[in-house]
């Protein structure tokens, strides 16, 4: 063994890096005692830090009295430090599934620096012994002593180490961003921060570094990065934290294949630097309607071998009542399962739920079987239709087609249920059918996004992605004609029909979105403009953004970006399943950190110093 880097007043290296080649050397290792084993005679300690475990053994033939003495009375995550030698492990007492498994510590001197009290949670479990989450959560000093846990965010370190090389070596500046900012309208609530010196006057806390980083391209600092914090008012979810962290970057003077070369980059340097796996660039590229059109979804899984295909024409020829009276708008589309003719009827009845799950009315299937058709709409298929369905949609003998009704949000608006149903379909029979390429990394890109919603509740349009994504060339004039006069509820409706397009993108990875970003508007009308759509006039866009317009009067180059979600990133990296696998201390699906308490109520005294009092109203919440 090196020298170690770690070595310190206490210890000569760490717990788990020594191996069976410092056989013979007098060590000192300090930690927390994972398990306890006492033979009578001979007691084995496990001793445990963040980089793994050690055996140590204490014996009548190399310990002192003393130490054999301490030795018994040690408990559980009790802190030592011990001295001893190297030695190898007897045959037959190699443990394999350690890297520190073919060697012991003959212990010679013991200290305990810390006693610990029965852990409430049992910090050597994994698996299926783990205690309740809200528990765990609970105790988080404690679930942070884990393995799983001290490997998933020394995993989280290397990546945000790796992405800073990465960038770095392209050019770019890491340049922070402030966090007590102002209020902008972006989407989600914002988090609220009262000023103490400024009565009735609020900060906000940022949603995003967005118009920072606008504002640094104007600056003339041309490749920006940051591991930005980010917070949002929001509900919570498996996926969705209150406060989480971004890699944002933005640069001046590039269209969409400069920015995507440069997202690849860092994508497929952290795939070879932490997993080994070499990633296949350029991501492939689809527009919004191509991908809701072939997979019901905007962040398709492509390692899923199903496409949707619309059979509307051929299906509503047939003599079955669900398809012939289905409305005008609507559209008949299908899922074709190679071999999912064999799935027993118990899983066939199991389709209508999953496509009801998903907002869809239901599910209808048929079966290819060497008999013929046979299933809910089978005996209304002609010989014809049939033949047409086997020729043009491609089924076959073994395989199960199954039909969604409903509208589709290809043509440029949000998936509707329709498509939602059938994206979960295919996920569910390809899983079901073992047709998932488990192992493959299928990245791409999904451009052109809708540059509108529209809220029908309050009858005006908002941004899909945010108020300054530059909309597509070609339908620059369409949005220019429509904002000449002001939008009310029927002429914002009639634009949103038109289906415009921005230059906005997203990354996906395995069906996850991993990334949003956009080219984003650099002239002054046309982003005045944008904003008259989303009905904030003049003087409304000079109370919210003036310190952007301004600087836009003062030469702004092209520039666009990007922001990849690092903690859903790491949890990927690591095979976790949720994000709180990879945050030191996350909140819960209720927004509250259970470890500290928060959010918690405040001395009136307090809030009297940020002018805010709390009405009965409210205190009555709190408590119940």
């Amino acid at each position: 063994m090196t020298e170690d880097r770690y070595a310190t007043a206490y210890r000569t290296g760490m717990a788990g890096d020594y191996r069976a080649g410092d056989a013979g050397r007098e060590v000192r290792v300090v930690g927390w005692v994972h398990r306890r084993r006492d033979l009578g005679g001979l007691i084995f300690l496990d001793l445990r830090d963040r980089t793994g475990r050690l055996q140590l053994s204490v014996g009548p033939d190399w310990s002192p009295p003393d130490v054999l003495e301490a030795a018994r009375h040690v408990g559980s995550e009790w802190v030592l430090a011990v001295g001893g030698t190297v030695v190898d492990r007897p045959d037959g007492n190699v443990n394999p599934d350690l890297p520190t498994g073919e060697i012991e510590v003959h212990v010679k001197s013991l200290e305990v620096l810390a006693e610990s009290a029965t852990p409430p949670i049992p910090v050597a479990a994994s698996g299926g012994e783990l205690p309740a989450e809200e528990l765990r959560l609970r105790y988080r000093y404690l679930d942070l002593r884990r393995d799983e846990l001290q490997k998933a965010l020394a995993v989280r370190h290397r990546a945000c180490q790796t992405v800073r090389r990465c960038l770095s070596g392209q050019g770019f500046l890491e340049i922070e961003t402030p966090m007590l900012t102002r209020r902008t309208p972006e989407g989600a609530r914002d988090y609220l921060v009262p000023s103490r010196v400024h009565a009735g006057e609020f900060y906000a806390l940022p949603q995003s570094p967005q118009i920072y980083k606008q504002l640094l391209m104007v600056a003339g600092f041309d490749r920006y990065f940051q591991i930005a914090r980010c917070l949002r008012d929001e509900d919570l979810r498996a996926d969705r934290q209150p406060e989480f962290t971004q890699i944002d970057a933005e640069m001046s003077f590039v269209d969409e294949d400069d920015v995507f070369r440069i997202g690849e980059h860092v994508m497929a340097t952290l795939w070879q630097e932490i997993l080994g796996v070499e990633i296949e660039t350029p991501f492939p590229r689809m527009t919004y309607r191509e991908a809701v059109e072939r997979f019901g979804t905007d962040k398709p899984d492509l390692r899923v071998p199903f496409e949707i295909r619309d059979l509307t024409e051929l299906l509503r020829a047939a003599d079955f009542r669900l398809f012939r009276e289905a409305p005008d708008s609507a559209r008949i589309r299908v899922v074709i399962a190679p071999g999912g003719a064999a799935l027993s009827r118990k899983e066939l009845d199991q389709l209508a739920p999953i496509a009801q799950a998903a907002g869809a009315a239901g599910a209808l299937w048929v079966r290819d079987t060497p008999d013929g058709l046979t299933g809910q709409f089978a005996k209304a298929l002609d010989e014809g239709t049939t033949a047409r369905l086997r020729h043009d949609a491609g089924l076959g003998t073994g395989d199960l087609l199954v039909a969604v009704i409903g509208a589709s949000g290809a043509t440029g608006t949000n998936p509707t249920p329709a498509d939602s149903a059938l994206d979960a379909l295919r996920r569910h029979l390809a899983a079901r059918l073992d047709q998932v390429d488990a192992g493959a990394h299928r990245w791409l890109w999904v451009t052109e996004f809708p540059l509108f919603e529209f809220d029908h509740d309050a009858g005006r349009l908002i941004a899909m992605h945010h108020p300054f994504t530059m909309p597509l060339p070609d339908d620059v004039p369409a949005l220019l004609e429509a904002v000449a006069e002001p939008l009310d509820r029927e002429r914002a409706s009639a634009l949103y029909g038109r289906g415009l397009r921005s230059r906005a993108y997203d990354a996906v990875y395995n069906g996850f979105e991993m990334a949003s970003g956009s080219i984003r508007i650099h002239d002054s009308g046309l982003q005045r403009a944008v904003f008259r759509a989303l009905g904030i006039d003049n003087e409304q866009a000079n109370a919210k953004f003036g310190f952007l317009l301004e600087a836009f009067a003062h030469g702004v180059p092209p520039h666009g970006g990007f922001a990849f979600g690092f903690d859903r990133l790491a949890m990927l990296l690591v095979g976790g399943s949720s994000l709180r696998d990879v945050i030191a201390f996350p909140k819960t699906t209720a927004a509250r950190a259970l470890f500290e308490g928060a959010p918690a109520p405040v001395d009136a005294s307090d809030l009297r110093e940020l002018h805010i009092a709390v009405t009965a109203r409210e205190k009555a919440g709190q408590s119940g």
